[in-house]
């Protein structure tokens, strides 16, 4: 997307979607293209290290994170909103895990937790929002149903209750 187009609405969109089909697919070469040379991806301080770097690198190193737990990822999207330099997108990733799922939740990258794979597949509702700048996605945060995909990878069982539902 050139600059003259960063003011297109529809064009903003594209960008924020195929931002989120590059991590999905795993298409590294795609990366420089996508995102601005300080890109920001505010989830990353659940991963490792090497993901919170700035730009283009970080984004790279999350995307190699998720692809070692996860394969067949595709995003599924249902809505995309624009505003100004923000674009929100409401989409469902799919995939499978196929290796270890390790979290990275402290300042100094250290792992926090491992989910062993399960092999099963996931489908989880999110709501992507990015902050774009010439023509490219310059932040990315994200508000995922985590507890949603962990449980249909069997990461964690729904408590029973002994009584009734009516």
């Amino acid at each position: 997307m050139s600059a003259a187009a960063a003011d297109d609405p529809l064009e903003a969109a594209r960008v924020a979607v195929e931002h989120l089909e590059i991590v999905a697919r795993g298409d590294l070469d795609a990366v420089e293209g996508n995102v601005t040379a300080d890109f920001l991806n505010h989830r990353s301080t659940q991963e490792p290290l090497e993901t919170r770097a700035p730009g283009p690198a970080g984004l790279k190193a999350t995307i190699a994170w998720l692809h070692r737990a996860f394969t067949d990822m595709r995003l599924e999207c249902h809505e995309v909103i624009v505003d100004g330099d923000r674009v929100a997108v409401y989409a469902t990733f799919h995939g499978r895990q196929h290796g270890p799922f390790v979290v990275h939740d402290s300042p100094d990258g250290a792992v926090t937790a491992e989910f062993p794979s399960s092999g099963r597949s996931f489908a989880a509702r999110n709501i992507h929002l990015c902050r774009m700048r010439d023509g490219k996605v310059a932040e990315h945060d994200a508000v995922r149903d985590d507890a949603a995909m962990a449980n249909q990878l069997g990461w964690v069982q729904p408590k029973r209750t002994s009584s009734s539902v009516m």
